[in-house]
C-alpha cells in the first residue's frame, strides 16, 4: 500500500480491503512470495546455504519461535535481525495516546483498545502506520529484569488513583510492547530464573502475568533466542519447561572451509583497498589470516568451549591491511602489499579475544599462544603451497649460506636487491605477478622464508624489529 493512499481512519482502512494477519502468518506469506520469486532470502549470510538456512526456512514455515545455538561469532544475532525483512513494509495500528501497544485495528488486545473500538465511531478512530524497521527489539540477557521484558505495576499510576488490580496500573515491558513484531533475547542461559518462568505463558499461552495478576492478552509476537552450547546445555542454566516451549533449535557453526571464511572475513571487514594509498592482498596472506582462526579453533592451548569468533579473523585482517598501508605511505610504495612481518602487529587485534585453556596452556601467556597459533597457520598454508607448486625451485633460490633480513618497514626494493627472482611456478599463486612487482616479490619472499622456518628448514633471529633468516 503506497504512502500516498494510506488510510488514516478505521473506516477508511476497512474500505481499503486491508486484512489482518498474525506476525507468523505475515512472515510465512512474505517468505513464500520471496522464495517463489527466487530472491536472495538471507543476503550477506555466507557458508550456511546447505546447513543452517534450510532449517530456518522450515522454522518460518512451521510458525515456530526459534533458538539459535552456537558459539560466539557465528552470526546468531545477524540471523535474528535478518528475519525482519520478511515483515510487511508497514502495518496499521490504532493511533491513540492511551494505548500502550500497537493495537491491531481489527483485533485490539488491551481493555483500553477494546473500549475505544466499542465506543468510538470508526471514522473518528485514527490510524497510523508502523514501519518494518521498528517492529524488532533485541535484549541481552545478563542484567535483564522481569520488568524490562514483561512488565511491572507502575507506582505513579497507583498514586494517581488507578486500582492495583486494573490493567491500566501496569507498565509493560519489551515483549508486550513488541505485540505484532519480533522480539529477540540474546544469551538466554544468562537470563534470571524468574524471568525465564515469566516467559512460560508468553511462549505457550501468549498472555502475561505480572505480580500475580493474570492479564489475558492475546499477544502476537515472534520470539527468538540465542545461546552458547556450553552454557545452554549446562544443567540448571535454562529451565527445562522453557526449552520445551521453543519450537525450533537451529545450530550454527564456523565456516566449514577456509574459502568461505575468507569470503566472510573480506565482506565483514569492509576495508577499502583502493584510494590514494591502495593495498593489494595476495591470496596466501588472506589464507594465513583465516587459517590463524582455524588453527586457534583446534589448539589445545585455547578453551574450545569459549570458541574463536569470526570477529577474530576480521580484526586481524584489518590490522594486517593497516600495517601494509602504513608502510606504503611511509615508504611511498604503491600498491602496498601485506607481508608476514605485518603479522607481528596482530597481537593488538588478537589479545583478549581468546580464552586460554588452563590445563592445555601449561602456564603459557596469551601472547605466546598467539605466536604458536600464527606459526602453525603459516606452516599449514606453506605446506599446501609446497605440495601444489613444488619445493625444488624454492631450494634453488634460497641456496646455502644466504642470509636475508626482513621487516615490516623494510623497503621492497631492498628485497629485490637481495633476491632477484622468485620461482616461476609460484607466479600463479599471486594476484599480481611477483616478477614485475617488487612489493609482491617481497611478500612472496617473506612467506617462503617464514614457511621454511616453520618447517624447521632454516633458522631465524630477531633484533630491533628486524628478522634475519639464515639457510642452514
Amino acid at each position: 500500500m503506497s504512502a500516498g493512499v494510506r488510510p488514516t481512519t478505521l473506516k477508511d482502512l476497512r474500505a481499503s480491503g486491508w486484512t489482518s494477519k498474525t506476525v507468523k502468518e505475515e512472515v510465512r506469506a512474505n517468505f513464500l512470495r520471496m522464495l517463489q520469486a527466487g530472491d536472495d532470502l538471507f543476503p550477506g549470510i555466507v557458508g550456511y546455504e546447505n546447513t543452517v538456512l534450510p532449517e530456518i526456512n522450515l522454522a518460518l514455515l512451521a510458525g515456530h519461535d526459534v533458538l539459535f545455538l552456537g558459539e560466539k561469532g557465528q552470526a546468531k544475532s545477524r540471523l535474528m535481525r535478518s528475519l525482519v525483512r520478511f515483515l510487511d513494509d508497514e502495518i496499521p495500528y490504532i493511533d491513540h495516546p492511551s494505548l500502550p501497544v500497537h493495537e491491531d485495528p481489527y483485533h485490539p488486545i488491551t481493555s483500553a483498545g477494546k473500549r475505544l473500538i466499542a465506543e468510538t465511531p470508526e471514522d473518528a478512530i485514527r490510524i497510523a502506520w508502523w514501519p518494518r524497521a521498528q517492529r524488532y527489539a533485541e535484549r541481552l540477557a545478563p542484567g535483564t529484569k522481569f520488568a524490562d521484558v514483561i512488565g511491572e505495576i507502575d507506582p505513579a499510576k497507583l498514586a494517581a488513583g488507578v486500582s492495583m488490580s486494573a490493567e491500566e496500573a501496569l507498565s509493560f515491558g519489551l515483549i508486550p510492547r513488541m505485540h505484532r513484531g519480533i522480539f529477540a533475547m540474546n544469551e538466554i542461559p544468562e537470563l534470571d530464573e524468574l524471568v525465564q518462568v515469566g516467559l512460560f505463558n508468553i511462549l505457550e499461552e501468549r498472555d502475561v502475568q505480572i505480580r500475580g495478576y493474570p492479564i489475558q492478552f492475546d499477544l502476537d509476537v515472534l520470539i527468538l533466542f540465542s545461546a552458547n552450547p556450553a552454557t545452554y546445555n549446562r544443567s540448571g542454566k535454562v529451565i527445562p519447561q522453557l526449552k520445551d516451549r521453543i519450537g525450533s533449535l537451529i545450530q550454527t557453526h564456523y565456516p566449514l572451509d577456509r574459502a568461505a571464511g575468507i569470503e566472510i572475513m573480506e565482506q565483514e571487514a569492509g576495508v577499502d583497498l583502493d584510494g590514494d594509498y591502495p593495498v593489494v592482498v595476495p591470496l596466501f596472506m588472506k589464507e594465513i589470516i583465516e587459517q590463524i582462526s582455524v588453527s586457534a579453533r583446534k589448539s589445545k592451548y585455547i578453551d574450545q568451549q569459549s570458541g574463536v569468533s569470526t570477529r577474530f579473523s576480521i580484526a586481524n585482517y584489518r590490522t594486517m591491511v593497516a600495517s601494509a598501508r602504513h608502510r606504503g605511505v611511509r615508504l611511498n610504495e604503491k600498491p602496498a602489499v601485506p607481508r608476514i612481518s605485518d603479522l607481528g602487529h596482530l597481537y593488538s587485534s588478537s589479545l583478549g579475544k581468546l580464552e586460554l585453556d588452563m590445563m592445555g596452556s601449561q602456564q603459557m601467556t596469551e601472547r605466546q599462544v598467539i605466536e604458536a597459533v600464527i606459526a602453525e597457520a603459516i606452516r599449514k598454508v606453506f605446506d599446501e603451497y609446497v605440495e601444489k607448486h613444488g619445493l625444488d625451485e624454492i631450494v634453488q633460490v634460497f641456496g646455502k649460506g644466504v642470509k636475508i633480513e626482513v621487516g615490516d618497514m623494510l623497503p621492497s626494493s631492498q628485497y629485490a636487491e637481495r633476491l632477484k627472482r622468485v620461482p616461476k611456478a609460484w607466479e600463479k599463486a599471486f594476484e599480481v605477478n611477483p616478477s614485475t612487482s617488487e612489493a609482491v616479490r617481497a611478500s612472496c619472499i617473506e612467506f617462503v622464508l617464514a614457511g621454511l622456518y616453520a618447517s624447521d628448514s632454516i633458522s631465524r633471529s630477531q633484533r630491533h624489529g628486524r628478522i634475519t633468516y639464515e639457510i642452514r
